[in-house]
């Protein structure tokens, strides 16, 4: 795993902390309104903001509407493709496994965010324990777990394999 040090840290901009500010903003007016968690996030290309999210969890009753989901879905929709290359993802805090799956698969060139894991669990918001579930073997997960049909299942995975109709990602 690569140390970041202040070396090999990248020098924030004006755009940058203009960027950073913007889903700050959100995260704060997001408590103020009701909607939802202080987490806010803003996606990023050539300089202009073409996604936004907040965290819309409580809002919609939807355990998967994050800050940065809503922010991935907002950009994607925008570039009509459901990749960020060369975008990058600014979040009033550092990403969830959930959104940083999210964020892995939709392939930004960089993540900043502001606060860290810790302090949200310093006010009721901690994975701590996903983290550590994940790193459990399936038969020692809190969450039952069991493996079934999967001769069945295998066929669809044979059809993407020989599918002509896929778009690799």
């Amino acid at each position: 795993m690569k140390k970041f040090t202040a070396d090999n840290l990248i020098c924030m901009t004006p755009e940058d902390k203009a960027f950073m500010q913007a889903a700050i903003k959100m995260s704060e007016d997001n408590v103020i309104s009701g909607n939802g968690g202080p987490f806010g996030a803003v996606v990023v290309k050539n300089g202009k903001i073409i996604g936004r999210g907040f965290n819309r969890v409580t809002a919609t009753n939807d355990p998967t509407a994050h800050a940065e989901i809503m922010a991935i879905r907002e950009a994607c929709a925008h570039l009509k493709n459901f990749q960020l290359e060369n975008c990058e993802i600014y979040t009033s805090c550092e990403p969830c496994p959930m959104c940083l799956g999210a964020i892995y698969w939709a392939r930004p060139a960089k993540i900043f965010y502001a606060n860290s894991k810790e302090d949200a669990a310093d006010i009721n918001f901690d994975d701590q324990f996903i983290y550590e579930e994940l790193e459990r073997p399936i038969e020692k997960r809190r969450l039952f777990t069991q493996q079934m049909m999967r001769d069945e299942a295998l066929q669809a995975f044979k059809l993407w394999a020989d599918s002509t109709k896929k778009i690799d990602y």
